[in-house]
């Protein structure tokens, strides 16, 4: 099961962890567009014209992962390069640093802006509700953040690890990646992580955390075509 589940993780997650905010019309859900911009889909055989025209706004472009339809009339499909799909198997040594805290509603707008400048293009004003947050602040700045996005009852994705720029190279994402993942480890969740090819510095650094590469995972982008 948790190998189906990692193959399709936006629909896993949606029918699971998050099944409570998921719009769902038969075999294709989504998450609201304050939260994430992806929709999943039960099989690549899904029908999915009509809940298509009943979730997704003209015009609006939603992700897919794993699996993807064929796009019916209308919609176009646009392939982008697989992603690698790494997974956490044993626990990760525990760097010193600085305190991390649990990152809440009041420290959304530092989170907003720090995503909006290293992690642009999937955070949304409620992802963080997704799952639980942390980050590192020095000198009142947010200085790096990490979260958990996707989850199903055995895994959970680890997303939205970043730095800014004026704090690099202290050694901050390797902490907060370390504590989350074993955190994870211990409540017996598999942790796992999508990075690009295209980002070999940050694929490196997971590799020697410990992560391991499990697969290369189908990415794609599906919006209709206004007439």
């Amino acid at each position: 099961m948790i190998d189906s589940e990692l193959d399709n993780p936006f629909w896993a997650s949606l029918c699971s962890r998050h099944r409570a905010i998921a719009l769902r019309h038969g075999d294709v859900a989504r998450y609201p567009a304050a939260f994430a911009p992806f929709l999943g889909v039960a099989s690549a055989e899904a029908s999915v014209t009509e809940a298509l025209a009943s979730l997704v706004e003209p015009g609006e472009s939603v992700y897919l992962l794993g699996v993807a339809p064929k796009p019916p009339v209308g919609w176009l499909i646009e392939a982008f390069a697989p992603l690698a799909q790494m997974i956490c198997p044993a626990p990760i040594a525990v760097i010193d640093g600085p305190p991390v805290i649990e990152l809440t509603q009041a420290h959304r707008a530092d989170v907003l802006a720090l995503t909006a400048l290293v992690y642009p293009h999937y955070f949304r004003p409620r992802t963080m509700e997704l799952g639980r947050y942390f980050g590192i602040y020095q000198d009142g700045r947010l200085a790096a953040m990490i979260g958990e996005r996707l989850g199903m009852e055995a895994q959970q994705e680890i997303s939205a690890v970043c730095t800014h720029p004026d704090f690099g190279a202290r050694g901050y994402a390797r902490r907060l990646l370390a504590l989350l993942s074993n955190d994870n480890l211990e409540r017996g969740r598999l942790p796992f992580l999508h990075v690009s090819h295209q980002n070999p510095r940050a694929k490196s650094l997971y590799q020697r955390m410990g992560y391991v590469h499990r697969s290369d995972i189908g990415f794609w982008s599906l919006r209709g075509v206004l007439a």
